[in-house]
C-alpha cells in the first residue's frame, strides 16, 4: 500500500485526505466515538503537523539556512503578496462583490494562503531541504492573516503576531536541536513518511464534500485556476530569482488552498459584520478550492519536474552521500 501511495504525486497526503473527507462526510459518527480513535483520526492534525514542523527544522543546518530563507521569501512573494495586491486592485474596480459570483473575500481567502502540510508532503517526495524548510511561508500565510492584512483599510488589520510566533517555535527549536545533535537529525529524518498520512486523514475529516459540491462551478473553476496561476508565480520566482533551473517545477507545490482557509470568512465577519453577505457563498467556494488544489498541485509539480528531467530529492541524497565519502 505504501509503495502505491508514493507512486501517486503527493499520494502520501492526497489519498488519506480524500479518504478522510469521504468518511467525515458520510460516516462522521465513526470518528466521534472518543478515545484514541477520535484523538488520532479526527483531532490529531495539529499536533502531528507540529511534530512534522519540528522534525523539518532539525534537517535545516547552518549550511542550508540562507537558502531556506530565500526560498521562503520567494514562496510568500509569488503565493501571497503579488496575488493579494492584484485582488485588492480588482476590488478597487468591482467593490467587495468581486467578479463572476466570487467575492473579494472569497478570492483573498482562497488565493493568498497555501497548504503547508501538502507543501511538506510534495517537497518531501521531490524537493531539497531548503524547499521543505520553506514551509515557514505556509505558517505565515495559512489562515486569515493575509486576508485581514489586505482588508486592513476596512479596519480589519488585527495582525495576530503571537499566533505567528507560536507557529514558528517548533521549527526554530528543531533547527537548534538538529544543529546541536546530528543524531537527533538522523533519528527524525523518517518522520514525514510516518505522520503525513495520519494528519492528512484528520484534515480530510474536516472537509464536508456536501459543502464542496454546494460551492458549485465557481468554486471548482477558482480551484482549477489557483494552482497554475499562483503556483506558476512561485515557479517563476524559483527560476528567475532563486536560479533553480530544472528544479523550478517544485514551485507549483505552492499553488494550493489551506484547509484552514475555510474558516477565514467567519473570522473576517467577526471582525467586520459588513462582510456577512459574502461569507455564505465564500465558505463552500473555498472548500472546493481546498480539494481541487490538493489534487492539482502535486500533479503539476511532478509533471513539471519530470518534463525538465529533474529529481531534486534524489540529487540531494547523492550529494550528501558523496560528501560523506569525501570526509577523511
Amino acid at each position: 500500500m505504501f509503495r502505491t501511495m508514493t507512486r501517486v504525486p503527493g499520494g502520501l497526503m492526497l489519498i488519506p485526505l480524500v479518504l478522510g473527507s469521504v468518511i467525515g462526510t458520510f460516516a462522521p459518527a465513526a470518528l466521534d466515538i472518543g478515545g484514541f480513535t477520535t484523538a488520532l483520526f479526527k483531532d490529531g492534525a495539529l499536533p502531528l503537523i507540529a511534530l512534522l514542523i519540528f522534525a523539518t527544522g532539525t534537517q535545516v543546518t547552518m549550511r542550508t539556512g540562507g537558502p531556506v530563507l530565500a526560498t521562503t521569501g520567494v514562496v510568500l512573494l509569488g503565493k501571497s503578496l503579488i496575488p493579494g495586491v492584484l485582488i485588492i486592485g480588482l476590488g478597487a474596480v468591482t467593490g467587495p462583490e468581486g467578479i463572476l459570483g466570487v467575492s473579494i473575500l472569497a478570492l483573498l481567502s482562497a488565493v493568498t494562503n497555501s497548504n503547508g502540510g501538502l507543501w511538506l508532503a510534495i517537497t518531501g517526495q521531490y524537493g531539497r531541504a531548503r524547499d521543505r524548510g520553506a514551509y515557514i511561508a505556509g505558517a505565515v500565510n495559512d489562515g486569515p492573516f493575509f486576508t485581514l492584512l489586505f482588508l486592513g483599510a476596512s479596519g480589519l488589520g488585527q495582525i495576530p503576531v503571537v499566533a505567528f510566533i507560536a507557529a514558528l517555535v517548533p521549527f526554530v527549536l528543531g533547527v537548534i536541536v538538529g544543529n546541536l545533535d546530528a543524531q537527533w537529525r538522523e533519528t527524525l529524518a523518517p518522520v514525514p513518511n510516518i505522520v503525513i498520512p495520519f494528519f492528512s486523514f484528520a484534515l480530510g475529516a474536516g472537509i464536508d464534500l456536501g459543502e464542496v459540491a454546494s460551492g458549485g462551478l465557481t468554486g471548482i473553476v477558482l480551484g482549477v485556476l489557483i494552482t497554475p496561476l499562483t503556483g506558476g508565480l512561485v515557479y517563476l520566482g524559483y527560476r528567475l530569482l532563486l536560479r533553480r533551473g530544472a528544479e523550478s517545477g517544485i514551485g507549483f507545490a505552492a499553488g494550493t488552498t489551506s484547509g484552514n482557509a475555510i474558516a477565514t470568512p467567519a473570522v473576517v465577519v467577526a471582525a467586520d459584520p459588513s462582510f456577512q453577505a459574502y461569507a455564505a457563498a465564500a465558505t463552500p467556494q473555498i472548500a472546493a478550492c481546498v480539494l481541487v488544489t490538493a489534487l492539482l498541485a502535486p500533479l503539476m509539480a511532478s509533471w513539471a519536474l519530470k518534463r525538465s528531467g529533474a529529481d531534486p530529492a534524489r540529487d540531494e541524497a547523492a550529494e550528501a552521500a558523496q560528501a560523506e565519502e569525501a570526509q577523511p
